[in-house]
Order: structure tokens, then C-alpha cells, then sequence
């Protein structure tokens, strides 16, 4: 069996961190980071196969970094989930329109993420499948 699923945590709430890092431990290598200024940084030498990404953050917030990411070139590509307690029809909207993958509430539930990540990593694995197959 290969390494594990890297799974980028983006939150600058520490007990949303942990509480993310608790419930896909054993499942998932979780690299937690607590801005959206360091996760662009870790991107740059890093790719992981999925990023979780807090919206209300402060400095850079989840839709400024999102939009960072997918100018990145190899990063663009990568899923994203967006983790968060905005429910407002312009953040959705906005952050469907960046090509994020799901988009989940908090709280929430853990088997629900769970299920979400499974599904998107499913997902981005049968895309990548037809790009090298066509």
C-alpha cells in the first residue's frame, strides 16, 4: 500500500484544527496550518491530494487563499473543501465559482466529512484517470 492520503488543514481556529486532525487521524496524513498565508507558503514546496479550507480567517481569509491557490499552477487542481460556518448565498456562489468541491458547514458532522473527502478523492482520482487515459 502506498503513503497515505495528504489531507492540508487550513484553520486559525486551534481547537477546529485539532478537532479536524482528531476525527481523520489513522485515515489521513493531516498537515494542520493555522493561516492562509502559511498554507500558501507550505503549497509552494508541497502538494497534497486534498486542502480543507476555513473561510473567516484573519490576514488572508479562506477566499482570498483559495483564490491564490488556483492561480498556483500546481496547485490548481488540487480539491478543496471549504470548512465553515458562512452559509451566505454570496460566499457559496463565489467559492463555487473558484472550483471548490464541496462545501461543508460547522459545525460538522465526522462521518459526513469523512464521506465528502471519500467522495471527492474518488472524484479527482477517476478525472486524473481520464486525463492519462485520453
Amino acid at each position: 500500500m502506498g503513503a497515505k492520503t495528504q489531507i492540508l488543514a487550513v484553520d486559525d481556529n486551534s481547537i477546529s484544527l485539532a478537532t479536524i486532525e482528531q476525527d481523520l487521524r489513522g485515515l489521513y496524513e493531516v498537515i494542520p496550518i493555522n493561516s492562509g498565508v502559511r498554507a500558501l507558503q507550505y503549497l509552494k514546496k508541497e502538494k497534497p491530494d486534498l486542502i480543507l479550507l476555513d473561510i473567516q480567517m484573519a490576514l488572508k481569509d479562506g477566499i482570498e487563499t483559495l483564490r491564490e491557490i488556483r492561480e498556483m499552477e500546481d496547485c490548481r487542481d488540487i480539491p478543496v473543501i471549504m470548512l465553515t460556518s458562512k452559509k451566505d448565498k454570496e460566499t457559496i456562489v463565489t467559492t463555487a465559482k473558484l472550483g471548490v468541491s464541496e462545501y461543508v458547514l460547522k459545525p460538522f458532522n465526522t462521518q459526513n466529512l469523512r464521506e465528502r473527502i471519500e467522495r471527492v478523492l474518488k472524484e479527482t482520482k477517476k478525472q486524473v484517470w481520464h486525463k492519462s487515459d485520453g
